[in-house]
């Protein structure tokens, strides 16, 4: 019975802490139906291209920065300004634990990015859209892929 129990507690933790890579074009399909496709004048391919060189498409990255916060999730979401990971001083912008931009589903994870978007100077928030997406020419990030 104890050896059962502690097989069901590894099991659990191994599925809680298995990271999702998405694909290109998967990502692309969920990207699209969420309406990310020209929202706010940027291209499926600026969303694809973004998420490549912030997180390669993984839904569990987390990077710690300098001044203590933490980039979360597939778009790497800033904890101070945008979600909340139980520190007074976060500014929780998008009302979401940081916890939520970590799973495999990206609703929360796209609804904040939009904010972000919305709210800030469009996709300049992300140092990896800066550097590798902007002006140039994004059409082969969906080349393939199966979105309308």
């Amino acid at each position: 019975m104890k050896a059962a129990s502690i097989l069901a507690l590894i099991g659990c933790l191994a599925t809680v802490t298995e990271p999702k890579v998405y694909t290109r074009c998967k990502l692309a399909k969920i990207f699209s139906r969420a309406g990310l496709d020209n929202y706010r004048g940027f291209s499926l391919g600026n969303w694809i291209c973004m998420a490549y060189y912030e997180s390669h498409y993984n839904t569990t990255a987390e990077t710690v920065l300098k001044d203590g916060s933490i980039d979360y999730g597939i778009f790497q979401i800033n904890s101070y300004t945008w979600c909340r990971n139980a520190k007074l001083q976060e500014k929780n912008h998008c009302h979401v634990a940081c916890s939520a931009l970590l799973t495999d589903d990206l609703t929360d994870a796209i609804i904040c990015a939009k904010k972000i978007v919305k709210e800030t100077e469009g996709m300049n928030y992300w140092q990896g859209w800066k550097k590798h997406c902007e002006g140039r020419d994004l059409s082969e990030w969906r080349k393939g892929c199966e979105v309308s």
